[in-house]
């Protein structure tokens, strides 16, 4: 799964469209194109002009409307989507997950008369060889293609999905810039599997991942906070800045953000924090250490 990082550096749970998706969503593209200039051609014709240099004129004006024009004002007006990424539940996006640009749309559409309607074999391996499926018009407008419809994932437990009620304040400080989608995918993972493992791999495991969270966050947490409940609030918060990013992306007058950290008593019981919030990492989160100590 390719990272994908929002304007305000947080990374989303969406994978870069692969290859065949991509592929399918260009031909029906194309497939569109192609009917509306034959369209434009029979009438043209059926015109009969007169004047010869008109009529190429014509045709050429015609083609570059469809060909650069059609998917420039499509993706920049629909948030980078035509006909086929809408069919295949794909869109474009900037490089830092903002919605494309007419700027970005037109250069991608631009350079796509070259790689994709003159010399094809450009865009497929340049596709193949990024690690996002970028080809060429992309690199060079700061744009790639997510997968936006996936399957739906089974939600985190009610118990998981809120920041701890002893850990709130703490979190009202908490940075998730530096989370990467990997680590926080995991974090995830475990939350939703924590019932379903014995208590040597739960405890093990979470030590590990709230290890590697602690590392990419800040400030670190209180001292003797379980990992269940720090990677909670860490999946909360990120969650609630994505949920603003999203709200303020959409037209319409502006709402107050939401809280930027729910609490809840429902949740893992957490050790009340015995360290400030600013005070230096704690030693060695291992167990039965000054850092985490794995719940009961």
């Amino acid at each position: 799964m390719a990272e994908v990082v929002t304007g305000e550096a947080v990374a989303l749970d969406l994978p870069a469209a692969g290859f065949l998706s991509r592929m399918a969503a260009r031909l029906i593209d194309m497939a569109v194109q192609i009917v509306a200039l034959t369209i434009a051609f029979i009438g043209i014709a059926a015109a009969r002009p007169a004047n010869a240099d008109f009529y190429l004129a014509a045709v050429l004006t015609l083609t570059m409307l469809v060909i650069v024009g059609y998917p420039t004002a499509v993706e920049t007006l629909s948030r980078g989507k035509t006909v086929g990424k809408l069919v295949l539940g794909l869109r474009v996006v900037g490089d830092d997950g903002s919605p494309v640009r007419f700027r970005q749309a037109f250069v991608r559409a631009l350079t796509g008369v070259i790689e994709l309607w003159i010399l094809p074999p450009v865009a497929l391996v340049s596709s193949i060889a990024s690690s996002r499926g970028k080809r060429v018009g992309d690199f060079f407008a700061g744009t790639y293609v997510l997968q936006e419809r996936m399957p739906a994932r089974q939600a985190l437990p009610a118990a998981f999905a809120v920041v701890p009620e002893p850990l709130a304040a703490w979190a009202q400080s908490l940075h998730v810039t530096g989370l990467s989608e990997q680590t926080a995918e995991a974090a995830g993972s475990y939350l939703r599997r924590f019932g379903e493992l014995s208590p040597q791999a739960r405890d093990a495991l979470g030590v590990q991942l709230a290890n590697a969270v602690a590392a990419q966050v800040s400030p670190p947490p209180p001292a003797g906070t379980p990992p269940a409940a720090f990677l909670s609030a860490v999946l909360a918060v990120r969650r609630q800045l994505e949920l603003a990013r999203l709200a303020a992306s959409q037209p319409g007058p502006a709402s107050p953000p939401p809280p930027t950290t729910p609490v809840s008593a429902v949740g893992p019981d957490v050790t009340p924090p015995s360290q400030p919030a600013a005070a230096p990492p704690a030693p060695g989160l291992q167990p039965g250490g000054a850092g985490f100590v794995p719940p009961a």
